[in-house]
């Protein structure tokens, strides 16, 4: 991208050039803190917002005071400037055949999600091991769920891969799906402020699996562990594509070879989060983001609970 072409040249912090200035919403290039590029969006008063946000690797995205109210993307890493504008300029394009402000807005944030895999970082390697360990464990709850309530409640409920801050979100319950190994120190690493923040509405859950890896024949290895998912879905052809969609934005890929380590699902506890249970939540300091820290679940026992099902979509507590 040459210096001519880049949107955000000769912006000083704090400054704001308008995308459009024929648009129909008012999204503007812009350089906050450190003069950082970023897309603004200002937003009515009026306007609802969804406080379901996606979180992605490299990028801030959240709302905030610029001029009154604002969603504001903004790019933390330099290295990716080019691909941002791509980004940024997407989104704008979906967001203006929307019929009004909320509509627009919904429209931006789901288009954000849309590019979570490609701001991940990549996979020309593949998935890592603890990549792949948390997964299957996610993979597992997604088997659960369609056995259980339904393939479609299940498929349509996993949206940690699209960038959203919990890693299934159902009408009645959000479920934070952790995976360790059954060794290891009882410890869990949440990975941001949102990842176990309170939603209106609904009740949140973390579920933790013991997931073992092991290179040798016992267990299935990444791939078994997708057919064994695939395989629920077989007679509901028309959540296939969804499922597809799902495990690409997760990071995986068929070409890659996970053939020699093979992992284990032991056993799993789920925690109610609620209040007590030990955890940073937003509004941080000011100053402060980009939050993870530990939970030691040894202090966590008096929050175990035994997990149903029907609470997902019926609401009811355990």
């Amino acid at each position: 991208m040459s210096i001519s072409s880049d949107p955000w040249n000769g912006l000083l912090e704090g400054n704001m050039r308008r995308v459009d200035a024929k648009g129909k919403y008012d999204f503007f290039w812009a350089a906050v803190e450190n003069n950082q590029p970023a897309l603004v969006m200002q937003i009515a008063r009026e306007t609802e917002i969804s406080s379901d946000i996606p979180t992605l690797k490299n990028i801030e995205v959240k709302f905030r005071a610029v001029n009154g109210r604002a969603f504001v993307i903004s790019l933390l890493d330099n290295a990716h400037r080019e691909i941002f504008e791509t980004l940024c300029r997407d989104i704008v394009k979906a967001a203006e055949g929307a019929p009004n402000q909320t509509a627009a807005l919904g429209r931006a944030i789901r288009r954000t999600r849309r590019w979570h895999f490609l701001l991940k970082g990549g996979s020309c390697k593949g998935l890592s091991t603890e990549e792949q360990r948390g997964l299957v464990g996610e993979l597992a709850f997604l088997r659960e769920i369609s056995t259980q309530v339904s393939p479609e409640t299940a498929i349509e409920g996993w949206t940690g891969p699209e960038g959203a801050a919990k890693d299934f979100e159902f009408p009645a319950a959000c479920i934070e799906v952790k995976a360790r190994r059954g060794a290891a120190k009882p410890y869990v690493r949440i990975s941001s402020e949102d990842q176990l923040s309170d939603v209106i509405g609904r009740q949140l859950f973390l579920r933790v699996y013991d997931v073992d890896s092991a290179v040798m024949p016992t267990g299935d290895n990444l791939h078994g562990h997708v057919e064994k998912t695939i395989a629920l879905f077989e007679d509901h052809p028309e959540y296939l594509d969804l499922l597809e969609q799902r495990l690409e934005a997760a990071g995986y890929e068929r070409s890659h070879d996970y053939e020699k380590r093979r992992w284990i699902v032991a056993t799993c506890r789920t925690f109610i989060v609620c209040d007590g249970f030990p955890r940073i939540t937003a509004p941080l300091a000011n100053g402060v983001q980009n939050v993870t820290y530990a939970i030691d679940l040894g202090k966590c026992t008096s929050f175990l609970t035994e997990f149903q099902p029907h609470i997902l979509v019926e609401g009811t507590l355990p």
